[in-house]
């Protein structure tokens, strides 16, 4: 993470805010939401409130359900950079 950070801000960008959702049926995400945040916070040089963690299950439905897996989705919303 912290190598693709240095790639987008060698190119001149930033990370303005990043959406994320955890797909899973275990382990229950909910206690350790805000533990995640603060260290993508740290390692990305942002504040917490700039980084938005959901988490949910897949229903018990296919490989997800099964928990065989996790998923995760996130957008990255990036801008130029100012000097």
């Amino acid at each position: 993470l912290a190598q693709v950070h240095k790639l987008v801000s060698d190119r001149g960008w930033q990370i303005t805010n990043i959406d994320s959702v955890v797909i899973a049926e275990q382990p229950k995400l909910k206690p350790h939401i805000q533990t995640m945040r603060d260290r993508l916070a740290t390692t990305l040089n942002l504040e917490a409130d700039q980084i938005g963690i959901k988490a949910t299950t897949h229903e018990k439905l296919g490989p997800l359900g099964r928990e065989e897996g996790i998923a995760v989705h996130a957008v990255v919303l990036l801008q130029k950079a100012t000097i």
